[in-house]
C-alpha cells in the first residue's frame, strides 16, 4: 500500500488549484527573467575564432549561416578524450528535432567542443545525431568563454567558472583525486580520460547576435544554468516521483542495458 498522501478527487482539486496559482507565478517570473536576459548589454566580439565544421573552416560569424542569432552549447569533449561527456550527451539528445525549428526562426544552434572534428563526427554518427557540431580546438574560443582551462590554471587554482573562482589549487595527486566525488571519476573513465583532464572542460551555453556585420556576445550560462535545456528534467519534474535521484543514474542512450 502506498505511503504517499491520498485523498478524494475534491481534495486533489483543491490542492491542485493552489499549486496552479504558484505555477502561474513562476511562469510570469520566468517570462520576466527572459526579458532581462534580452536587456543585457551586448559585447562586440572583435577577436577572430576559427572552427572546423563538416563544410570546412569557418569563423564565429560563419556559424550564423545567415541568421542574426546564434546559440552555442559548450559540449564537454576534450582533445584527447575518446567519447563525449555523458551529461552533455544526454542534453544533446534533444537537439536534433528543434534545431530545424530554431533555424527557421532566425536562430542557429551549434554544439562546440575542443576535440578534433574527426572525433566529433565519429561520435555524432554513433549517437545518431544530425545537429551542427564544430571543433574549436584550433582557437581560444573555449578558454575565452570560460568553459575550458589549462593545466596550469587548474594546478594554481585559477579556474573561474560560473562567474566565481572554483576552489583551491588542484594538486593532481592520489589524495586530492580521492576526495573528488565518484561521478567525476566515473564520467572521466567513460570518456577514456583521466579525472584531471576531464575537469579542464565544463558545460555551458553562450548566445551571440549579428547586426550590421558585427558579432556580439549577449549571454552565457553555466553549471545548473543549463538545466533549462536539459530536456529530460522538465518531464521528470512532472512525473509522480519527480527526479527521484540518489546519484548519477543516466548513461549515453546506447549504453542502457549493457
Amino acid at each position: 500500500m502506498t505511503t504517499h498522501t491520498t485523498g478524494t478527487r475534491e481534495d486533489w482539486l483543491a490542492a491542485r488549484l493552489s499549486l496552479l496559482k504558484e505555477e502561474k507565478e513562476l511562469t510570469r517570473r520566468s517570462d520576466e527573467l527572459a526579458r532581462r536576459r534580452q536587456e543585457l548589454p551586448w559585447v562586440r566580439v572583435d577577436k577572430t575564432y576559427r572552427f572546423e565544421t563538416d563544410e570546412g573552416t569557418t569563423s564565429l560569424d560563419g556559424l550564423f549561416r545567415g541568421r542574426s542569432q546564434l546559440l552555442v552549447y559548450h559540449f564537454m569533449f576534450g582533445p584527447d578524450w575518446q567519447a563525449g561527456c555523458p551529461s552533455c550527451s544526454m542534453i544533446a539528445d534533444g537537439f536534433n528535432g528543434f534545431t530545424t525549428h530554431l533555424a527557421n526562426h532566425d536562430v542557429m544552434l551549434w554544439a562546440v567542443s575542443r576535440a578534433p572534428l574527426a572525433k566529433l563526427q565519429a561520435y555524432k554518427k554513433r549517437m545518431g545525431w544530425s545537429f551542427p557540431w564544430a571543433s574549436s580546438g584550433a582557437s581560444d574560443f573555449n578558454f575565452d568563454f570560460s568553459v575550458s582551462f589549462t593545466e596550469e590554471q587548474q594546478r594554481e587554482g585559477r579556474v573561474e567558472y560560473n562567474y566565481e573562482r572554483q576552489g583551491q589549487a588542484m594538486q593532481v595527486d592520489s589524495k586530492v583525486l580521492a576526495a573528488v566525488p565518484a561521478p567525476g571519476a566515473q564520467f572521466a573513465a567513460s570518456c577514456g580520460t583521466d579525472l584531471a583532464s576531464f575537469r579542464r572542460d565544463r558545460p555551458g551555453l553562450s548566445a551571440f547576435a549579428r547586426e550590421d556585420g558585427a558579432v556580439y556576445h549577449t549571454y552565457s550560462t553555466y553549471a545548473r544554468g543549463v538545466d533549462g535545456i536539459w530536456g529530460v528534467y522538465p518531464w521528470l519534474d512532472r512525473a509522480p516521483k519527480g527526479r527521484n535521484e540518489t546519484g548519477v543514474w543516466w548513461k549515453r542512450h546506447d549504453e542502457y542495458g549493457r
